[in-house]
């Protein structure tokens, strides 16, 4: 891969209460190609820390959600011609030199969605490590391909595959729903590792509501679980 990649890829990051992290986050994607950051509602000045750094700052008035950030930003995308698009978070947790790697096997043919995969190690905090790894399980047994990391917001996609797949979900179900729905319409997943880093992130994951939200989503496919795609 080169070292910047093809103006047509686009970087997308939702953020909310990010002001201390995303400078770094949106500098490092910037390096690679244009970012659109997702303004969730923050009241930290995130939209301005962001703005400073270059990228294309969309705001909601409210918090609305991961979800609805996410939809905002790949629509924004889209209507700017990109024909790849990678999605981040602004956190931290997703390094954006690995975002060549996660655009190579778009790049060469092998696959419409690419997850960057994070390893279950001590890193990751011991709930997130059992729900991940059920999620993958479920993911890879609906899906009839493997799935790594079903969990992660680390990810590039080509432009077909986000015209056809819009989920709904305004929350964390949103990126669950893309994986499944992606898979449900054939189309290739392949995961590429990345570092898992939690230190320092601040998560806005909420257990017992988001965890529900996400359940819901793997419920609507629990034929395939429990009889395996076709």
């Amino acid at each position: 891969m080169p070292a910047r990649a093809d103006a047509k890829v686009a970087i997308v990051i939702p953020a909310y209460q990010a002001a201390r992290t995303v400078a770094d986050v949106v500098a490092g994607a910037r390096a690679i190609a244009p970012v659109y950051l997702v303004d969730d509602g923050s009241t930290d000045g995130t939209g301005d820390v962001g703005r400073g750094t270059g990228a294309t700052v969309l705001r909601h008035d409210t918090n609305r959600g991961k979800g609805a950030a996410l939809a905002t930003g790949i629509a924004a995308a889209l209507a700017a011609g990109a024909d790849v698009v990678v999605t981040m978070d602004a956190d931290g947790q997703h390094p954006p030199a690995e975002i060549l790697r996660l655009l190579a096997p778009i790049a060469e043919g092998r696959a419409e969605l690419v997850l960057g995969a994070r390893e279950r190690t001590g890193a990751m905090p011991f709930g997130r490590r059992i729900t991940n790894w059920i999620s993958a399980r479920l993911a890879t047994r609906i899906a009839g391909q493997g799935v790594r990391d079903a969990q992660t917001g680390f990810r590039a996609f080509t432009r077909a595959l986000a015209e056809r797949v819009r989920p709904a979900g305004d929350r964390y179900d949103y990126e669950t729903a893309f994986l499944l729905a992606a898979c449900d319409e054939g189309f290739r997943v392949q995961s590429v590792a990345v570092p898992t880093i939690y230190a320092g992130a601040t998560s806005h994951f909420r257990p017992w509501a988001d965890t529900w939200r996400v359940v819901r989503v793997f419920a609507r496919y629990a034929r395939r679980i429990v009889i395996g795609a076709a």
